[in-house]
């Protein structure tokens, strides 16, 4: 098969929510299109059919838990920017983060002798 490396099959359960949750924070701040809103469904749909079912197989409730917030999260993404809103936050370890949240780190740029390469934030 020559498409065979072009559909991602993931190990497990966790495997496959991992990579939803990359492609979400992938997406999560483009332009709203039909595409997008209609994969962001299909994603969707994906955690609450097949990533479901195999979460239950491997009988791991703090995982169907995740799938549950994961899903949810993603649906009041989707709500926030149909109303015409930022989505100020991303996702990660399957749960929503602020953006307020995260730790921001001032530099300050210290100019020394040398040129624009040799910058130093004097540790």
């Amino acid at each position: 098969m020559p498409n065979s490396d072009r559909y991602y099959t993931p190990q497990d359960s966790k495997d496959a929510m991992r990579q939803i949750e990359k492609l979400f924070n992938k997406y999560k701040d483009a332009p709203l299109t039909q595409e997008l809103v209609d994969y962001h469904q299909n994603l969707v749909n994906r955690l609450k059919t097949d990533i479901m079912t195999a979460a239950k197989q491997e009988n791991i409730p703090a995982r169907i838990e995740s799938i549950n917030t994961m899903i949810n999260t993603m649906e009041r993404w989707l709500k926030v920017r149909l109303a015409g809103n930022p989505y100020n936050g991303k996702m990660k370890n399957f749960k929503f983060v602020s953006d307020d949240s995260l730790p921001k780190f001032k530099r300050h740029v210290h100019k020394m002798n040398g040129g624009s390469a040799h910058r130093s934030s004097r540790h």
